[in-house]
């Protein structure tokens, strides 16, 4: 044998043995994340990061890995759209006091544990919509799931939320003493335009601004931020390439919001009929956050009883007024006000205020990709996306709940939890 065949063999024995291995997973039905109706007896095929192969009897490969599902239901990873994993529930501490007096470490390696929590409970990938006075450590936290370092979803990172100077918290202290924030105030257009490329300059993904706040304990959420204020704002974010979440609660912060052509409205419970239709026209998602309105009301002493409290309600109806208008839906609970890890909540709320299950599901998988603009990559099973698949026990198209039993979890193609 010639010298530079012997070389050539033994360059190629270790590329031929560092293929990625093949796994074919085969469950009682598969749900797809597009189609409303579940896939039974489908199988799903996947080598390396990517699903290469989708449907029934796929031929098995050589050397496969097998793993039988058969009373469950697989589907793509849940998304969740709106969270804060340096929170935790305000029951155990108070906002202020998270925001005041945890020290960051401390915060850190709680955020380090509830985004393991979340990548167990079947939600591969979160957006991060500020981290409440921790600074960019969400920056940190991002590039260690990313290297491997601690396991959790995929993060799409907001960093320090912008708001108008004097309208956030926390508040009750002397006038003019400086009190560390849970958010960067800015005030005029060009220092919100700096603060949100401050902001982009320091990693965030998404620029989030609050249109509108209280300005003292016990009064009224009102608009903060200027139409001016919010569309330069918007403006310096796109331009970026970014996409803008606006924090937005009452009927002039969401019409200044969609004005300024932002990406997203989060909660939105003061919006009317014509506000929605507008949204609508603009194609602006909305995240309803019902699960922290829930949380909150739970927190103050709700048994969960019929009639609901006041802002548990007024969630509900401006949800139902959403969906009447044809506005995207974004799966997004504020977890953080409630426990990481139950991110379901707000899927099972939606459900209750009248979604179909299905439904419920597209809008957390292919639905919250489609709007996060993920939907090249991930947020259903189709040959060529990434592996990201979670199993579930039943069928979470009849009972959303079924995706609370989560037993197995793929995160691009890593088996991370198995059953």
């Amino acid at each position: 044998m010639k010298w530079w065949l012997s070389v050539m063999l033994l360059i190629a024995a270790p590329l031929a043995a560092a293929e990625p291995e093949a796994i074919l997973l085969r469950p009682a039905r598969l749900f797809d994340g597009v189609d409303p109706a579940p896939h039974p007896g489908w199988e799903v095929l996947i080598r390396g990061d990517k699903i290469v192969a989708v449907g029934p009897h796929l031929a098995v490969p050589a050397g496969a890995r097998t793993i039988d599902l058969p009373d469950e239901t697989l589907m793509p990873g849940m998304i969740e759209g709106h969270g804060h994993l340096f929170l935790h529930p305000y029951d155990e501490t108070s906002w202020d006091d998270q925001v005041l007096h945890e020290p960051l470490a401390l915060r850190t390696a709680r955020a380090v544990a509830q985004a393991r929590a979340t990548l167990m409970a079947g939600f591969t990938t979160e957006r991060d919509l500020g981290t409440e006075g921790a600074g960019y450590a969400d920056v940190g936290l991002k590039k260690a799931i990313d290297q491997g370092i601690v396991p959790g979803p995929r993060l799409i990172v907001a960093t320090r939320a912008i708001v108008a100077f004097g309208a956030y918290g926390p508040k009750g202290f002397e006038p003019g003493v400086a009190i560390p924030q849970g958010a960067q105030e800015a005030s005029g257009v060009d220092a919100i335009v700096r603060a949100a490329r401050e902001q982009i300059a320091g990693g965030a993904d998404v620029v989030k601004l609050y249109a509108d706040y209280r300005w003292g304990p016990g009064e009224p959420s009102r608009a903060t931020l200027s139409q001016a204020e919010l569309t330069a704002a918007t403006e310096a974010g796109h331009d970026a390439g970014r996409q803008v979440a606006v924090h937005a609660t009452t009927a002039e912060g969401m019409r200044r919001a969609i004005a300024a052509g932002v990406d997203t409205i989060e909660h939105g419970d003061g919006g009317t009929a014509e506000i929605f239709r507008a949204m609508a026209a603009k194609h602006i998602a909305l995240c309803p956050t019902l699960a922290a309105s829930d949380a909150v009301a739970h927190y103050r002493g709700w048994n969960g009883a019929e009639p609901a409290p006041a802002g548990v309600e007024e969630s509900r109806q401006s949800f139902r007024l959403a969906r009447a208008a044809g506005v995207p839906i974004c799966m997004g609970g504020d977890v953080g006000v409630f426990t990481h890890g139950r991110n379901a909540r707000e899927m099972e709320l939606m459900q209750q205020a009248g979604m179909p299950a299905a439904q419920v599901l597209i809008a957390a998988t292919s639905g919250n990709a489609r709007v996060l603009r993920l939907d090249a990559r991930l947020g259903a099973v189709k040959p060529g996306l990434l592996a990201d698949l979670v199993a579930v026990s039943g069928d979470p198209t009849r009972d959303v709940r079924a995706v609370r039993n989560v037993v197995l979890v793929i995160k691009g193609g890593a088996v991370v939890k198995a059953p």
